[in-house]
């Protein structure tokens, strides 16, 4: 499924403006200091190690490694790992629901972004807390998700960027909290986003790609041998450009080089992520009428000013290295440094602005700006043994984390839209627009730093070939402090007290973090779980700022399912039951005709199967559904939200995709496909007042495999459904109508 950023991919970073609020030179050089402190502390520790003379092959952690086969398809390979786990766990002896989505499935479907990707897994939909148009938003089990390149969190989870498929190897989704082994996260669950590593023989490739709208990208990558011993490189590049049937245009930009060192008993990984990202937003949408997404209006009708904007700068290094001291015990060091800018400037998300007598009222213009910088380094010995006959993975784990993030924005108010239901925004120059600071516009100039540190330890038992147990502890001790550079008046922090230019809003948290669950192997095709998981997520990001410095959200889950296989696991069905309470929700909603944050409670119930089934050597099906009820239980603020459903949390989803290859006049390598997207209504903030319908949309694809290319046409809603993929505040996000879509790629 496409929207109208389809092609939205990233890089090369553009210089930054020069902002006011930049981070300070001895933060960055405390950081710069820091990070090559402990990469200094990597290289000699790999140094003294040169001489061990122990051969071992431990599982890898977290995100080294390849499937067990990239050319296959499956989601649900019950013998494939997923890095996710952190010990190497095959997925068949995990108490939990994780589902691999491989390249090969990805390239059937044409996708390109990775809100092209999630809907091969159970409970995924956008949406959730407004993503106003321009970076992705995801809900898991109708719950806020959090999103990870590499085992790298991107910061800054409420302001976040578009991501590309670009290098990847698969995708891996973790459904439930993950809190145990990540630290702060959402309950939802985490995707993990992972690259392919460089490869000691030669390859190169590419591919492009062009379709409806004004799309068009490539794609290039080489791999090989750098002529030192052990040291092998790759490199993924990306480039692409949308016009957008919204006429939202969109051009990015992406490099990622690597390099892995083989050593001794090491393998040293470094690597370097840039990003270039230039959307435009379109946070209203088509605006709501009479409680659902105005009619009788064409789908490129833009109620958003025509000179918004997004653009999003990022560059992160990693550096890891994996040292195979003995049989028993692997050492993961893992660094990353991470400079993130955004420069946006949107409409306001406000459910005030509606339509009234024909007119769109109360509309906003919000500019803002953000620098965030984010170190973390990660120290993660891994450890086989037995006591008896009890085996034993144990994962033990040191964290640190600092964060640096400057904010700083402002509203100005628009003139109505005179006719609603055929739109032109009057404004046409910024030179028209003022921009205010007060109790009724929105704004705030703001530092935050939150420094984490957390230690953390996890086992995987195989108590019998039968019964395997995972349980799970982790303990953070979180600084977080925010430092206004202004007074806004009517601005509070959550104890009630004025946040005051120059005066400190912080606090102190140390949460602890659990889950437990055992798998028992009933029978060879059928695996009943259980599963119980205690998360916390720090609400540090720039749209909470407003509130100052508040207590983190924290979630229990339940968690039950039985993993089915048969045919020697070519027919795979997995199944869970879930029920999740979630208290200190941030939540975005509007009072008094203003943006802003309040907290809740909220409570998710509900059932989920997924379906993996090889059912030829030519056929190939994947269908998962999820069945979930989604409801506020508390709202201080808002009294009257309780037994509401929150925003963008659908109560049913559904999708199918299946493939089929044949040959054609006696040649092989053609394939074609199809699939389904099921969404059901869901609503645009906890008042339940607007909501977008519940939607179908039928995809499909028609390609030739040959030796070494291949072609694919992609079809995307065949029926030319009108549609809408989440429910923003104002308005809803707008559903790409049919469109066609050509890739080419080679492979050397």
């Amino acid at each position: 499924m496409r929207h109208d950023k389809a092609v939205s991919a990233t890089t090369l970073p553009r210089p930054a403006r020069s902002v006011p609020h930049a981070s300070h030179p001895s933060t960055r050089l405390k950081h710069t200091a820091l990070a090559l402190t402990l990469s200094t502390a990597l290289l000699t520790q790999a140094v003294a190690a040169q001489d061990s003379h122990s051969a071992v092959n431990l599982p890898l952690v977290p995100v080294i490694g390849t499937v067990q086969n990239q050319q296959s398809d499956r989601t649900a390979d019950p013998e494939q790992q997923a890095s996710l786990s952190k010990t190497g766990t095959k997925l068949t002896d995990l108490p939990a629901s994780v589902q691999v989505i491989p390249r090969a499935l990805l390239t059937e479907q044409g996708a390109h972004m990775l809100r092209d990707a999630v809907y091969n897994a159970s409970g995924v939909n956008s949406g959730g807390q407004d993503a106003k148009g321009y970076f992705d938003q995801f809900l898991i089990r109708g719950l806020n998700a959090q999103i990870f390149s590499d085992g790298f969190s991107d910061g800054d989870e409420l302001s976040g960027i578009s991501h590309s498929l670009n290098g990847v190897e698969r995708v891996e989704i973790l459904e439930g909290p993950g809190s145990a082994l990540f630290g702060s996260g959402p309950p939802g669950g985490t995707i993990n986003i992972v690259h392919d590593t460089p490869s000691s023989s030669l390859h190169y490739g590419g591919s492009l790609q062009a379709g409806s709208f004004g799309t068009f990208g490539n794609s290039e990558y080489i791999t090989g041998p750098s002529g030192i011993d052990g040291l092998n490189y790759r490199i993924d590049t990306t480039f692409s450009h949308s016009d957008g049937f919204r006429r939202l245009s969109s051009h990015d930009y992406e490099a990622r080089p690597a390099f892995q060192w083989t050593w001794g008993d090491h393998v040293t990984d470094f690597a370097l992520d840039l990003r270039n990202i230039h959307n435009t937003p379109d946070s209203y949408g088509l605006i709501y009428f009479d409680g659902a997404p105005i009619n009788h209006v064409p789908l490129d009708a833009k109620y958003s000013s025509p000179f918004d904007f997004a653009h999003s700068g990022f560059a992160r290094s990693t550096l890891s290295d994996r040292w195979a001291v003995s049989d028993f015990l692997t050492i993961n060091n893992r660094l990353s440094y991470l400079h993130r800018t955004l420069d946006v400037l949107v409409n306001g998300d406000s459910s005030s602005t509606k339509v009234s007598d024909g007119q769109v009222i109360n509309r906003q213009l919000r500019q803002q700006d953000d620098r965030e910088d984010n170190l973390d380094y990660q120290f993660e010995p891994v450890w086989k043994f037995a006591t008896g006959p009890i085996q034993h993975t144990l994962l033990t784990g040191f964290e640190y984390q600092q964060q640096n993030l400057a904010t700083e924005r402002s509203t100005a108010d628009l003139p109505n839209i005179p006719d609603a239901f055929a739109p032109v925004p009057p404004e046409t120059s910024l030179a028209d627009v003022t921009f205010q600071c007060n109790a009724k516009h929105s704004c705030d100039d703001d530092h935050l730093t939150a420094s984490r540190y957390g230690v953390h330890l996890t086992d995987q038992i195989d108590v019998t070939d039968a019964l395997k147990v995972r349980a799970g502890v982790r303990e953070d001790w979180w600084n977080t402090t925010l430092t206004p550079q202004v007074s806004v008046p009517g601005a509070f922090a959550s104890d009630g007290k004025p946040l005051l230019a120059g005066v400190r809003d912080s606090r102190n948290d140390a949460p602890v973090s659990w889950n437990i669950g055992a798998l028992y192997k009933l029978f060879s095709w059928m695996s009943p779980y259980v599963g119980v998981s205690k998360s916390h997520l720090t609400n540090f990001n720039s749209e909470n700022a407003q509130n100052g410095v508040s207590v983190p959200e924290s979630a229990l889950q339940y968690e039950a399912g039985i993993k089915f296989a048969w045919l020697n696991d070519r027919l795979v069905v997995n199944t869970a039951a879930f029920d999740v309470k979630r208290d200190n929700v941030a939540t975005l909603t509007t009072l008094n005709g203003i943006e802003t944050v309040v907290f809740d409670s909220q409570k998710t119930r509900g059932v989920e199967a997924s379906l993996d089934a090889a059912l030829t050597d030519q056929w190939h099906l994947l269908a998962n559904a999820t069945s979930q009820s989604a409801v506020i239980t508390d709202n201080p603020q808002s009294v009257a939200a309780i037994g509401n459903h929150p925003q963008g949390a659908p109560a049913f989803l559904a999708n199918l995709w299946t493939t089929y290859s044949f040959h054609l006049a006696g040649l092989p390598g053609f394939r074609v496909g199809a699939g389904l997207n099921y969404q059901d209504k869901s609503y645009s903030d906890i008042t339940n007042v607007n909501a977008i319908p519940s939607f179908v949309i039928v995809n499909a694809m028609l390609g030739y495999e040959g030796h070494g290319w291949g072609v694919d046409l992609n079809l995307h809603n065949l029926t030319n459904r009108r549609y809408f993929v989440a429910a923003n505040g104002a308005g809803a996000f707008v559903g790409e109508p049919r469109s066609a879509f050509v890739s080419v790629h080679a492979d050397y």
